[in-house]
């Protein structure tokens, strides 16, 4: 009976140890997360040669900016290679993270038949597939908007007006002019709707007329 008392005390004792050490152990360090792109690099022939957007200095462009490549890192190609002479200007975007490239893509707003961007082989993460895309349509007033020297083409982004870095983007829509806006157009759709019902009635009327006539 001793020899179990010894024993259980023995093994209860190391049981206590166990635990106390383990709650002593220092926890295992969370995983880091992801580092995420904070600025936007764009160069080609253009007065200044470069221009950098932040995300801390300008948060509603960078994110538009970023918008119009970001896409691009996983993407399958679209189309093919369009002929030098139907690209025009092109804009070299570079993604950062912490002033270290992150992607790299070529833009061409104003390319023949819509914008073009090209993934090139050679990335600064690895090496991935190169290819052609059809950009965005609002590539062009976007990278205006960044302060690069183009057309204005403000119908091509909601609330773009204006040019230059920082300008405010945000310009909401307003919901009283949208719904009446709807409204016209389905009111207009009624109407014609209505007519067609009424010519198709009065044909219908004459036919019968023309049938019960000959009876």
């Amino acid at each position: 009976m001793l020899k179990r008392l010894v024993a259980a005390t023995g093994a209860l004792a190391a049981t206590v140890a166990i635990g106390l050490s383990l709650s002593s152990a220092p926890a295992s360090a969370a995983p880091k997360a992801a580092a995420t792109p904070d600025s936007v690099l764009v160069t080609g022939k253009f007065p200044e040669g470069k221009l950098v957007v932040k995300q801390a200095e300008h948060p509603d462009l960078f994110q538009r900016l970023l918008g119009e490549v970001n896409w691009l890192g996983a993407a399958t190609p679209t189309t093919t290679q369009p002929k030098s002479d139907k690209l025009g200007v092109k804009f070299t975007v570079t993604v950062q993270i912490k002033d270290k490239a992150s992607q790299v893509y070529d833009l061409y707003p104003m390319a023949s038949g819509g914008p073009r961007a090209y993934r090139p082989a050679k990335q600064p993460t690895g090496k991935k597939t190169s290819g052609w895309f059809y950009g965005r349509l609002s590539m062009s007033e976007t990278l205006r908007l960044s302060g690069l020297p183009l057309d204005a083409k403000p119908d091509a982004v909601a609330g773009g007006i204006g040019g230059g870095v920082g300008e405010s983007v945000n310009e909401e829509l307003d919901p009283v002019a949208v719904g009446k806006d709807v409204f016209d157009q389905l009111q207009r759709l009624f109407l014609l709707n209505g007519a067609v019902l009424l010519v198709v009635l009065l044909g219908l009327a004459g036919v019968a007329y023309l049938i019960r006539r000959r009876i």
